[in-house]
């Protein structure tokens, strides 16, 4: 089903025919994206509230600058949806983080517009200078470079060292800083506070508006008007001693708090920045779901909504006819509770995703031993090592894809130094409709070869259950090796699963069946497609073995010695990276000692494997059920000469 786009927005197939609007009917153009995106997202799903909250923004950015020659970088790219919709893709939208449809993110490939592609956050300052500098020393002088980037994404690092290089620069760089108090949880930390209190402070903004008016007469000045700012900004700073600027401190030019949703004033002020050289930042107050009463009033829960009725509000939650298993981080989260109800010294952590990762459960039932760090994975982790050192046993929950963020730290704040974190990692194999960006598909490869770490995968919520209650037992906490549990996004298998806890043997797998001819080796939860595929196969009269080896680093050798024993055709399934992955240390133990076998290996191609379902992705990558039964097939035949 096709949404038909109000009268004026079914005009514009890119921003050029924005621009040639009239002024006065860009109040009706927001009007109509606004409802553009409700209507798109109740019916077919996504991301909500965030580009709600920017459609005058985006609007008031792409009326002003001449994108796509001057560059617009959106941080984080869930805000970006009316942005796609006025850069042609409007027809095209209802495809939006569909299974070969539009990504839910800018993509460099997808669009011209797209200059940088996002999706982890607090890389637009950096990106956008990077491209500022190009155009210097390519001599392009008149080219703009924009930074859209929301408050919750300045808490990372990344965001304070772009700022602080583009300080020291004269390039030309604005940074829109889209101040809402949220990311996808609301915001933590000493910057949100200091946030509120420049939008508070009725000294500071009445100083602040009476610079900007004459900021807007500058031209009167000619070429007395550096001499003018320079004096007005003297004087601001010498007035308000005890209101120092953070980003002034910078050396970046502040303007400064302004009404985000104010589409006529924001074209004003961003017409006068055009002029103003140098690195600047824009401070525009915005409401995360600006325009959807449920959604301004309840915004975590509208982050994603998935569908619903727009006229109600009312979500769309599916029927089921018999209980349901519960996603695995809610097995985690509640466990962890349980956990630490038992374990006083039990903490968690986790950067900025307190809902998504079910800390919150924690974090409700004993908020003092639960923390929110903030967009700042890199932080999160030395943050667990320092409490590690002094004896407490913490689980620092982070989804696998941004744990790449602070992958030197897992190496040197916890590895080299023995320190037993337990890293707990969310949405690891493919995270569906959020893409190539999302995908947990390298923490296999990566935290196997790092000294010091155990690499865990449970096949089951009861697994992963056993593997908590082992990660925080006395024996692993006192042998100075971190701890890494990876798994996936969405329900595991069983309704069910609330089991007694039990220790498991670390680096000891488990035979799932026995059989003949071949073995099947899975590691996580995409042991149960092997489990299908082995019914599957018995109908056909194969029976092949399965063995979840739940470990990949140590490696169950006691069983892989039976394996390479017993079978000569081996066949490894795993939903993360081929290269250095599961099958590589299958693989490497057999080389090591010596055995002959002809090996099989299902998994994440060398490849950027883009946004669909998760059984969409695992179909295409070949080791979905009948993935799995095919490649037994074809191991058991293919030397017989025959074609499967």
């Amino acid at each position: 089903m096709l949404i038909t786009p109000g009268k004026l927005l079914a005009k514009i197939n890119a921003p050029d025919d924005l621009r040639n609007l009239d002024r006065t009917e860009l109040p009706q153009v927001c009007a109509e994206l606004r409802q553009f995106i409700i209507d798109n997202v109740s019916v077919y799903g996504g991301h909500f509230g965030a580009s709600l909250g920017v459609v005058e923004l985006t609007v008031a950015l792409h009326y002003v600058f001449n994108t796509p020659d001057d560059q617009l970088v959106w941080d984080v790219g869930h805000q970006a949806y009316g942005h796609k919709i006025l850069t042609g893709r409007r027809d095209s939208f209802y495809t939006n983080r569909f299974y070969g449809g539009l990504s839910g993110f800018p993509k460099r490939k997808e669009s011209p517009y797209d200059s940088f592609g996002v999706g982890h956050s607090s890389t637009s300052i950096s990106a956008a200078l990077g491209m500022a500098v190009a155009s210097q020393l390519q001599n392009y002088p008149k080219r703009h470079h924009l930074a859209v980037i929301g408050d919750g994404a300045m808490t990372a690092g990344l965001a304070f060292e772009g700022m602080n290089h583009a300080g020291s620069t004269d390039a030309d760089l604005l940074i829109v800083l889209n101040d809402n108090c949220m990311s996808i949880d609301p915001n933590v930390g000493a910057l949100r506070e200091y946030l509120t209190d420049i939008t508070t402070s009725p000294t500071y903004n009445k100083m602040k508006d009476e610079v900007w008016n004459l900021l807007g007469k500058m031209s009167k000045f000619g070429k007395s008007a550096q001499e003018i700012v320079s004096k007005i900004e003297s004087g601001l700073k010498s007035t308000l001693l005890h209101q120092s600027n953070l980003f002034e401190s910078l050396h970046l030019r502040y303007f400064g708090p302004i009404d985000g949703h104010d589409i006529d004033h924001l074209v004003s002020v961003m017409n006068d920045l055009k002029d103003i050289p140098g690195p600047k930042l824009l401070h525009c107050l915005t409401v995360k779901g600006k325009g959807y009463s449920p959604a301004e009033k309840d915004q975590t829960k509208w982050h994603a909504p998935g569908l619903f009725d727009k006229v109600t509000g009312e979500i769309k939650k599916k029927v089921y006819d018999k209980p349901q298993p519960p996603k695995y981080q809610d097995v985690f989260g509640h466990t962890l509770v349980e956990l630490a109800e038992k374990n006083d010294r039990i903490v968690g952590v986790t950067p900025a995703m307190p809902s998504g990762s079910s800390m919150n459960i924690m974090m409700k039932a004993m908020p003092e031993r639960a923390f929110d760090v903030g967009i700042a994975e890199q932080h999160a982790v030395t943050f667990s090592a320092g409490m590690a050192t002094q004896g407490q046993v913490v689980f620092c929950n982070i989804y696998s894809t941004f744990m790449q963020r602070a992958y030197d730290q897992v190496i040197h704040d916890v590895c080299i130094q023995e320190l037993p974190v337990i890293f707990c990692l969310d949405r690891a194999g493919f995270a569906g409709a959020d893409g190539p960006t999302h995908h947990g598909a390298y923490d296999l490869a990566y935290m196997r070869c790092v000294p010091n770490m155990i690499v865990s995968a449970p096949m089951n919520e009861q697994e992963l259950r056993n593997l908590m209650y082992t990660a925080q037992s006395d024996e692993v906490q006192q042998g100075g090796r971190a701890f890494t549990i990876r798994y996936p996004r969405g329900e595991g298998v069983m309704p069910n699963w609330r089991t007694p806890l039990e220790k498991v043997e670390i680096g000891r797998g488990r035979k799932i069946c026995d059989g003949q001819e071949v073995a099947i080796l899975t590691v996580g939860p995409i042991g149960n497609y092997a489990v299908t595929a082995c019914e599957l196969l018995k109908n056909e009269g194969i029976t092949p073995a399965h063995y979840d080896m739940r470990f990949v680093k140590p490696l169950d050798e006691a069983m892989l010695h039976e394996i390479f024993s017993r079978f000569d055709k081996v066949l490894t399934v795993e939903d993360g990276c081929l290269m250095g992955g599961f099958g590589s240390a299958v693989l490497e133990f057999m080389t090591d000692h010596g055995y002959i076998a002809r090996v099989k290996r299902l998994g994440i191609p060398d490849a950027i494997v883009e946004h669909g379902e998760q059984i969409e992705l695992h179909r295409e990558c070949g080791f979905d059920s009948e993935g799995i039964a095919r490649a037994v097939r074809e191991l058991m035949f293919a030397e017989r000469g025959i074609i499967v």
